[in-house]
């Protein structure tokens, strides 16, 4: 089992060494670390690399590149189908079909499933949008049947 003291001697060594020996090594240092890598001896590189002058630190630095796997690559995400927009309804998803000039006025989405109400907010003069529950749309309808305000083409009035 490889000890740091082996480590110490060669990171003494490139300290040491001029730029032209640097390379001759770094490259005993890599193959010190290939045969004895351990996450104690990187470890202890890593702490002796912040010690170093900045060019022994780049030196540090491709050692340790060398020797560490790549990380594994993230996992491909599945694409996702495409759907209808966000879910949310817009404004220009809906068709009014009735508008009493006091403020109720009654939307149907495009296939004309679902009904909304709008009334402004007896408090802020805002108005507000909900959803009629199906169960209640018949009801709305007779109850406003024979009104002037449905719109034309809503085929829902007189």
């Amino acid at each position: 089992m490889a000890d740091t003291t082996a480590l110490d001697a060669i990171l003494a060594k490139l300290t040491a060494a001029g730029w032209q020996e640097r390379e001759a090594v770094k490259d005993e240092l890599l193959a010190y670390m290939r045969a004895h890598k351990t996450d104690t001896l990187v470890a202890h590189l890593e702490g002796a690399r912040k010690t170093l002058p900045l060019e022994l630190r780049w030196e540090i630095d491709e050692v340790i590149e060398a020797i560490t796997p790549p990380p594994a690559p993230p996992p491909a995400e599945e694409p996702k189908p495409e759907e209808k927009g966000d879910g949310r309804l817009r404004m220009s998803d809906l068709k009014e079909v009735y508008a009493d000039p006091r403020g109720l006025v009654l939307y149907t989405d495009k296939p004309g499933k679902r009904w909304f109400a709008s009334q402004p907010d007896p408090y802020t003069g805002q108005p507000s949008l909900m959803e009629i529950p199906p169960a209640q749309v018949e009801q709305v309808k007779a109850q406003l049947r024979g009104s002037p305000y449905w719109r034309l083409g809503s085929g829902l009035g007189a």
